[in-house]
């Protein structure tokens, strides 16, 4: 417990302090282009772009790159099997990056196409899609792998899945964010604006 406070009070907070010094200090982000005092009415839009649709479409893609890796980390934390593939689960992370800034990307331009240019939220929660096939892989392996007997079990089970899959959801959705809004500076800086 000592050894946690020192680490605490000697790392943490010291990191904390000079973190929040340098981010003060830092200017904001500065946008390309100027954007009117009145926002426009964002036209009806589409089935498939609505957020719900939008979400499960393009969830597909980022999940069918790591389920079978899922398959191997589920063996390794609730079977006790090792995990070895390390090399294999660091390719599995980079296609899994790349898929979600393109999928991001690619939304966040047939957003904008659409005239919706309220992509900020959006961007985030669909490139976040796949944590939900996450959590469903996780009740399917609960189902067809594994022989928990108990309330409190299966209960320390789902919690965790869901854990994982939320952190899943805030990686993946960090990832589009970002390749979208990187997307969208670059796009929106090279138009002249007259």
């Amino acid at each position: 417990m000592l050894a946690l406070l020192v680490l605490w009070f000697g790392i943490d907070l010291p990191l904390v302090f000079l973190g929040f010094h340098f981010g003060y200090r830092k200017q904001g982000y500065s946008h390309p282009v100027r954007t009117n005092q009145i926002p426009r009415q964002v036209p009806d839009q589409p089935v498939y772009l609505k957020t719900i649709p939008c979400m499960l479409l393009a969830g597909i893609l980022p999940f069918g790159a790591v389920f079978i890796e899922l398959y191997f980390i589920f063996s390794a934390i609730w079977e006790n099997q090792f995990y070895y593939l390390f090399g294999f689960l660091f390719i599995v992370c980079l296609i899994l990056f790349v898929s979600c800034s393109l999928i991001a990307i690619i939304v966040t331009y047939f957003l904008l196409c659409a005239e919706n240019y309220k992509w900020w939220w959006k961007s985030f929660v669909i490139s976040g899609g796949s944590a939900v096939y996450v959590m469903l892989y996780s009740t399917f392996y609960y189902f067809s792998k594994l022989n928990i007997i108990g309330f409190v079990p299966t209960l320390l089970y789902f919690s965790y899945s869901f854990l994982i899959a939320l952190t899943f959801w805030v990686l993946t959705g960090t990832i589009g964010f970002y390749a979208a809004y990187f997307f969208l500076r670059r796009i929106y800086g090279a138009v002249k604006i007259d």
